[in-house]
């Protein structure tokens, strides 16, 4: 009999030790994560070491900071976010509110100044309509095949893309728009009703060109972009010195620090929007390729993750992140080497932005959590 009792117990120590979440940890997606976050203060370094300002120092601070926040992420099932997930989608249009008044114009996109960081809410948009999205989809009682299964996402993805807009940031807008357009795909939307969303997309953009709602330089890019040969001087000369500074980087390219087109400034905003630019250049066609490669494999662990979830709503945040990074890293890239327009949309880990970094970093947690609890019980 006691043989009997130790051995049940010995099983059921098995079965409790199976499920703790820990044990699932898919130590391959926080190892990548890692290696891109390194790769880019690297880049952040030979970029910016010429340029006033502690821009390394400020990305360092935002890596651990994200960091933190992403262990803090981890430390509970990610099912729970369902409760909270209206209130931050409040406090999120409610801060978008606010800084479309009050905040500071830098460019393309507004920011609230905390000390030295800048917190800009429309970052932190992106993962909030993540967390809204997966939890309507994975909730609704409606046919998902139904013009009524798409009307709530759309509805309350709207005014988030809307204020975000506004500031004016249309690279952000854009990426909120891919992140749903993937999701109600991944839903079972009627296909009709999908390329109906799409194409009243496509002509609320030539609308803003024809009415005069874009601003005058995101239509300028826009058509330097279909003019690649035109006036380089102007609206072009930021796409004419980055396909420069990529082409002179050739295979092996000009080793880090010693790239002529990133030292001398001539490709603009080399450290953010153009940072692939940098990479082409000092690190050349396999530095590129790389880059490419490892951003493939962590999409390729995300997606086993969504299809292994047990449930649709992880299944649906893992998606969600795997549709934000996606996206971005093709634009990025697309736009640096000339195959995609100007819309000012970071390189994910890569670029420099405290926001972004922070955001993508609880971004790929979240996935990390959702493979975490698989086998556990809410």
């Amino acid at each position: 009999m006691p043989k009997v009792s130790e051995r049940r117990q010995s099983e059921e120590m098995a079965k409790r030790l199976e499920t703790l979440p820990l044990r699932h940890l898919d130590l391959a997606i926080p190892s990548t994560t890692i290696f891109l976050a390194g790769y880019g203060l690297l880049v952040i370094y030979s970029a910016t070491r010429g340029l006033p300002g502690s821009f390394l120092l400020k990305q360092v601070v935002s890596l651990v900071l994200g960091i933190g926040l992403s262990v803090a992420l981890l430390t509970f099932d990610y099912r729970r976010l369902k409760v909270v997930t209206p209130f931050i989608y409040g406090f999120t249009v409610l801060s978008l509110l606010v800084v479309f008044l009050w905040g500071e114009v830098k460019g393309a996109g507004r920011w609230i100044s905390l000390g030295p960081l800048n917190f800009q809410p429309s970052e932190y948009a992106k993962l909030v309509m993540i967390l809204v999205l997966a939890n309507l989809l994975s909730e609704s009682k409606e046919d998902p095949e139904s013009l009524r299964g798409m009307l709530a996402p759309l509805l309350w993805t709207l005014p988030v893309m809307f204020l975000i807009f506004l500031q004016p940031d249309l690279g952000t807008a854009l990426v909120i728009a891919a992140i749903l357009l993937s999701l109600l795909y991944l839903a079972g939307v009627r296909m009709r009703y999908w390329l109906g969303l799409v194409g009243a997309g496509c002509v609320a953009f030539l609308c803003g060109i024809f009415f005069h709602i874009f601003k005058e330089y995101q239509v300028k890019r826009l058509l330097a972009f279909f003019n690649q040969s035109g006036d380089t001087s102007a609206a072009g000369y930021q796409l004419a010195q980055s396909k420069i500074a990529i082409g002179s980087g050739q295979v092996l390219g000009k080793g880090l620090t010693h790239g002529t087109q990133t030292n001398l400034n001539f490709t603009p905003e080399h450290h953010t929007d153009f940072i692939f630019s940098v990479i082409g250049e000092e690190l050349g066609l396999l530095g590129g390729l790389l880059l490419i490669a490892i951003f493939c494999y962590l999409f390729w662990r995300t997606y086993q993750v969504a299809i292994k979830s047990r449930d649709l709503y992880g299944t649906y945040l893992a998606m969600g992140v795997l549709s934000m990074l996606a996206f971005q890293v093709v634009v990025n890239i697309g736009m640096a080497v000339g195959i995609m327009p100007i819309t000012g949309i970071p390189l994910p880990f890569i670029s420099y932005g405290g926001s972004s970094l922070m955001v993508n970093l609880m971004a790929v947690s979240l996935v990390m959590n959702v493979n975490m609890h698989r086998f556990s019980q809410l």
